[in-house]
């Protein structure tokens, strides 16, 4: 294997208060907007406005998505269940944060 048969790796650090719009967050996390609007019907990002076309998302939407996208294409996890996931992975930080804080 050549450098030239490895894969690129990207990476961006969104900060969790930057909001973006719906194209913005389409074109950052490669989805097309009617997976973005059954992400936010299933609860996983909530968008401020009520309008789609008037939507704006904060940063951790960027990360919620692409934890969500992994889970379904390395475990295939559906919808509902990857949010469930999602849910608990979050939960399962903020206690281990808690613990250490606690611990200190």
């Amino acid at each position: 294997m050549t450098k030239r048969d490895l894969p690129t790796l990207t990476s961006e650090v969104l900060e969790e208060d930057i909001e973006l719009t719906l194209a913005q967050l389409c074109r950052t996390c490669q989805l097309p907007a009617d997976q973005v609007v059954d992400l936010v019907d299933e609860g996983v990002i909530e968008p401020v406005g009520r309008d789609p076309s008037g939507w704006r998302f904060y940063g951790i939407s960027v990360r919620r998505i692409r934890c969500v996208q992994r889970l379904r294409q390395d475990l295939g996890v559906n919808m509902a269940g990857a949010a469930l996931a999602l849910d608990l992975l979050e939960e399962l930080e903020q206690l281990r944060a808690r613990v250490q804080r606690l611990d200190q």
